[in-house]
């Protein structure tokens, strides 16, 4: 916004001062570095803990893993709490990147679901606090599909040719081709990432085309009948539209897991977890949660959800298929490289 020329004429001998004064204010608070996913919070709720907490947070944000992941180990920037998926948190952990917790000073911890708790990747929660999680799934419209959807089958049922949208996401639509197949999301064995290979190839020729953020467009418009899709979108296009159904398949899914955690060269740890406390109580959790869409590991949280939100399948899962349900763990460089050509031996064009 442009300022009145005379208006800063008649400020401008002010200004010496205001800045001086202001700089000294500014250097007695205590100022923390947060890195956090985009859209991924509760409006209002940075300036609640600053001025609760009388801190400053520099908060930036991004949109891919591996963009966090480089701005931790550039070192531009020391970075006090960031937000890690399961698998990122796997990688960082093992590469001493991150620190751990003190767990006196996060009694928030306590409000977590057992599901969120406890993950092979950091078993005890010494460097993870849970913050958000869900799962990739298939949304279906009821208008195009006459059948009963539960399954990953319906992405390989010729039915639907050139009417099924998949992710353009390497590890996320091998691992639903695996679920589909019966293996771990996390397979290794070259055999099975055949088998997944030979699948994803009878699977190329059904679909109407692959992709990500356009796919709440393709359906909400009709172009497709099913597609792969994150929970908290197919919960959202299901909220929104009546013909449209999102489902987790009974062969299970990636159910993903976004912690807080703080990296080893954080300059202020205790700020840090008055922050992660902050944003993981049961009511900053629910604010959350109904901003975002996406559900919620604070239990207590859950709890206060309305009954058709924490009774819905689709987003808290009966344990039936929550223990069919594995998160992705991180795959050092050789066993990634196996995933790298399955993927390149299908969508090499």
């Amino acid at each position: 916004m442009k300022k009145s020329t005379k208006l800063f004429a008649i400020l401008g001998s002010l200004v010496i001062a205001v800045s001086l004064f202001a700089g000294c204010s500014k250097s007695d608070k205590k100022t923390i570095n947060v890195l956090n996913y985009g859209e991924n919070i509760a409006e209002g709720l940075i300036k609640e803990f600053e001025e609760e907490y009388d801190v400053k947070v520099n908060y930036k944000t991004f949109d891919e893993m591996e963009t966090m992941y480089m701005e931790v180990t550039s070192g531009k920037t020391d970075w006090d709490a960031v937000l890690v998926a399961d698998h990122m948190a796997d990688r960082m952990i093992q590469e001493g990147l991150l620190q751990k917790i003190n767990k006196d000073n996060i009694p928030n911890l306590k409000e977590m679901s057992e599901n969120d708790m406890g993950q092979p990747y950091d078993p005890n929660n010494e460097y993870t606090v849970p913050y958000m999680n869900g799962t990739i799934g298939i949304v279906y419209n009821k208008d195009l599909v006459d059948e009963e959807v539960d399954s990953w089958d319906i992405l390989w049922n010729e039915k639907y040719k050139k009417q099924i949208f998949i992710l353009d996401s390497m590890r996320d639509s091998i691992g639903a081709a695996a679920k589909y197949l019966g293996y771990s999301l996390n397979t290794t064995d070259e055999k099975e990432l055949k088998d997944i290979e030979s699948a994803l190839l009878k699977q190329k020729e059904l679909i109407l085309t692959k992709g990500a953020d356009n796919v709440m467009d393709i359906m909400r418009n009709g172009e497709a009948a099913v597609a792969m899709i994150w929970s908290g979108e197919g919960l959202n296009l299901a909220d929104e539209y009546d013909n449209l159904e999102y489902i987790i398949p009974k062969e299970g899914a990636d159910y993903w897991l976004d912690s807080w955690a703080i990296p080893a060269n954080a300059k202020d740890k205790e700020t840090a977890e008055k922050f992660i406390n902050f944003v993981s109580g049961k009511d900053n959790a629910y604010k959350i949660a109904e901003e975002i869409g996406y559900t919620t590991p604070n239990k207590l949280a859950m709890e206060e959800q309305p009954e058709e939100v924490r009774n819905n399948e689709g987003a808290y899962m009966p344990k039936e298929i929550m223990d069919k349900c594995e998160v992705y763990t991180y795959l050092p460089q050789d066993k990634l490289k196996l995933y790298e050509e399955v993927w390149m031996n299908v969508y090499a064009d």
